[in-house]
């Protein structure tokens, strides 16, 4: 039940007529550009994950500490 090669060659023939060769090759362009730049983000992501320094324990307690207040406020002002 797969295609055979006529099958392709005959839906590629009608994705062609339905959007033409300049906008396909636009879209691949722009697919390909995409691509890249996802690429290149995940690679200066695991870079800066590299070079940061973990976290001391004091620092995640202030930001927990910080959220909790936060959460806090806003309750009273809501009730």
């Amino acid at each position: 039940m797969g295609f055979s090669t006529t099958h392709l060659i005959i839906f590629l023939v009608i994705i062609i007529v339905i959007f033409g060769t300049k906008k396909l090759r636009n879209i691949g362009s722009d697919l390909g550009g995409a691509v890249k730049g996802f690429k290149d983000g995940m690679k200066e992501g695991s870079d800066k994950a590299a070079d940061a320094p973990a976290a001391t324990p004091q620092q995640v307690a202030s930001s927990a500490t910080a959220v909790k207040e936060t959460i806090d406020v806003e309750a009273k002002t809501k009730a």
